[in-house]
């Protein structure tokens, strides 16, 4: 029975975790509301605190500046069962029973994003700015099919970058900056038991930490042409929290427990660069890319009671593109539109039920509105449009023992959301 334990124990830190680290849409892009509303293409070479998520070097020329805004997220969407079973200990199949369909399980959040910024001397500014890179929250019934991969989840960052920024010449502007990333997660996945006609157990993993990573850019100014480059570097996270099982039975209740947990992983580097093109005193032209370095995420190292699992990834680096333009009605009112193309990571043949992605299409429209001679305020509208994805996903309960029990997850999954944003920008 403590082969069970040990393993009861551990797999149910390791089923969590992986399952929330397997989703490609766990990162999210609204830092920014001007960027909602062109969809994030030309952040990169723009100027102000607000683009400091996507470039340090974007405060080198700005005057004293603040930005507050806040992205309300809605997601529609639909999983469905399309033949998931069970193998239970001697070989018997059964289709996993329950609710057939989750809808919506991706809930509904709000994304806060600040920034603030002054300049030092004639060629240096420092800048703070708080971001939310990496959150969701997801919940399914204690009945649905999908149980077996996610219950409730919420996984929940806090980005806070001390930047410093420098114009080195008249066209040249260069920055870097430190990240201090808080992480804390929740997740829970329900283990079934010896026998279909008993209920469910449950496992929770719960965990935070703080980690450390860094960023830098560039940034070149011509006459109607800017151009932006930057890298952020990968981030190592080390979560400390516990592990509880509970509701196991017969000569599977030895792994019912509470006790302490860790986890490890790696979240990717990101590359981008982008244009923005002043075709004329009113029409300006976005352009932007991104390189994210998910290979990075190759595995998850979970230890419980001495013991360490090691979870291989199966993430691929993607490529994500958008193009937008800006138009200044006038010295008060300027519009924005953009689309851009967003990959998951995920291959087709290792995606979870916990946080359900595909590859997406966003497609933007904002304003922004000059109140006084110092400030402003920004609005931004985004529809996503979300490829139709299947679920595919299979563990082992209890493995290396004779209650090792065995689930193939089939689904499939369809859905779309909604952004919109609103924003304060202030100088002073």
């Amino acid at each position: 029975m403590r082969a069970v334990r040990t393993l009861a124990l551990s797999g149910a830190a390791a089923a969590a975790l992986a399952s929330q680290a397997h989703a490609g849409g766990f990162y999210l892009q609204e830092q920014s509301v001007r960027g909602t509303g062109r969809a994030y293409s030309g952040e990169v070479a723009d100027q102000g605190p607000e683009s400091l998520w996507w470039n340090p070097a974007a405060i080198a020329r700005s005057p004293r500046e603040a930005y507050v805004g806040a992205s309300a997220i809605f997601v529609q969407s639909k999983v469905e069962n399309t033949g998931s079973t069970i193998t239970y200990p001697g070989g018997v199949t059964l289709p996993v029973g329950g609710e057939v369909a989750g809808y919506n399980p991706i809930q509904n959040g709000a994304v806060p994003s600040f920034a603030v910024s002054t300049p030092i001397g004639d060629r240096f500014a420092v800048g703070l700015s708080l971001a939310a890179p990496y959150n969701f929250t997801t919940r399914y019934s204690r009945q649905a099919w999908a149980r077996y991969d996610a219950l409730d989840s919420r996984l929940t960052t806090a980005d806070l970058q001390l930047t410093g920024a420098m114009k080195v010449t008249d066209w040249l502007d260069l920055g870097v900056g430190v990240d201090a990333q808080y992480t804390d997660a929740k997740l829970q996945t329900a283990q079934p038991n010896l026998s279909p006609a008993l209920p469910d157990g449950i496992s929770q993993l719960s965990g935070s930490g703080w980690n450390y990573g860094w960023t830098v850019g560039a940034q070149a100014h011509f006459d109607r042409l800017s151009l932006g480059a930057s890298y952020r570097s990968a981030m190592d996270h080390d979560l400390s929290g516990r592990v509880f099982v509970g509701g196991l039975l017969g000569p599977l209740a030895a792994g019912n427990t509470d006790a302490s947990g860790s986890a490890s992983f790696t979240t990717p580097w990101i590359a981008t660069v982008g244009a923005r093109y002043r075709v004329t005193d009113k029409l300006t032209l976005d352009a932007q890319a991104q390189r994210f370095g998910w290979s990075e995420f190759n595995a998850i190292r979970v230890q419980t009671g001495g013991t360490t699992q090691v979870l291989a990834q199966g993430y691929k680096d993607t490529t994500s593109g958008g193009v937008g333009a800006d138009y200044a009605v006038n010295d008060r009112l300027t519009l924005r539109a953009g689309v851009q193309y967003d990959p998951t990571p995920t291959p087709d043949a290792a995606r979870t039920a916990r946080v359900p992605d595909g590859d997406r299409w966003l497609y933007a429209v904002g304003a922004t509105g000059r109140l006084s001679e110092r400030t402003q305020i920004d609005a931004g509208l985004t529809y996503i449009d979300f490829a139709n994805s299947d679920v595919h996903h299979d563990t082992i309960f209890y493995p290396g023992t004779p209650a090792a029990i065995t689930t193939a997850l089939r689904g499939s999954v369809k859905g779309q959301g909604y952004v919109m944003a609103v924003g304060l920008r202030t100088q002073f």
